[in-house]
């Protein structure tokens, strides 16, 4: 089993990092043979949309016959979700949404004629589904009682999501950190990750599922032999 695994904070003892290491854990107790593919967007930032990505973009013509080289930072991130069975994402709630670093990853996986096509009756996902675990820490609070702040992140990164094919998803809110002392934060995690379901982990494990690959602008499938706990260049 594959697990893509994306932190976004870029403090590296925050707590969306220590919240998606331990829904890492908990899946490496059910798998623990797993590979990890890990993606440190927090201390290796994506670049923000260039020019010639933009352009490739522009119409159905330029994605026919995009300029060199303008999708290879996007083909490669969209194969490394293609080799997962399993996504995990830490993510700081910033601002009311996601940091501008996971946007970046977003800008980049969504690509109509790619993950995503282009109907009659709206957008539809042309990856895989797989189980998307979503650890979001925030200062504040957002959702139950105590919410006292509108939340764009969740209803964004679920819609962005879903657009590709990722409809499995589960999303842990780990809330208030502002007023957390670590040993707190620690026993609020575990009652957050409770909730994790394993269920279609275990089932892919069992079933040795293989992701489909698909051969273009030059990949091929040796590209993502990564090793374990392997951090793939951002650039």
């Amino acid at each position: 089993m594959n697990i893509l695994h994306i932190d976004n904070s870029p403090r590296q003892q925050s707590h969306s990092r220590q919240l998606s290491a331990a829904i890492v854990k908990r899946l490496l107790e059910v798998a623990p043979g797993a590979d990890i593919i890990r993606r440190d967007l927090g201390t290796d930032p994506l670049p923000q949309t260039a020019a010639l990505y933009a352009a490739a973009l522009a119409s159905p013509a330029t994605l026919a016959a995009p300029p060199a080289g303008s999708l290879d930072l996007s083909e490669q991130l969209v194969r490394e979700v293609e080799a997962a069975d399993v996504v995990v994402i830490g993510t700081p709630m910033h601002n009311l949404t996601i940091p501008s670093v996971l946007k970046a990853w977003v800008d980049q996986i969504l690509r109509v004629g790619r993950t995503i096509k282009s109907t009659s009756v709206g957008k539809v996902g042309m990856l895989r589904d797989r189980p998307v675990l979503i650890g979001v820490a925030s200062g504040g609070f957002f959702t139950g009682e105590r919410a006292n702040q509108p939340d764009f992140l969740t209803p964004y990164l679920s819609i962005a999501l879903s657009s590709i094919g990722l409809k499995s998803q589960q999303f842990f809110p780990l809330q208030g950190t502002a007023f957390l002392n670590w040993e707190q934060a620690a026993e609020t995690r575990d009652k957050t990750l409770a909730a994790l379901d394993v269920t279609a982990v275990k089932r892919l494990t069992e079933i040795q599922d293989q992701p489909a690959m698909v051969a273009s602008v030059g990949w091929n499938h040796a590209d993502l032999a990564l090793p374990r706990h392997a951090s793939p260049s951002a650039h």
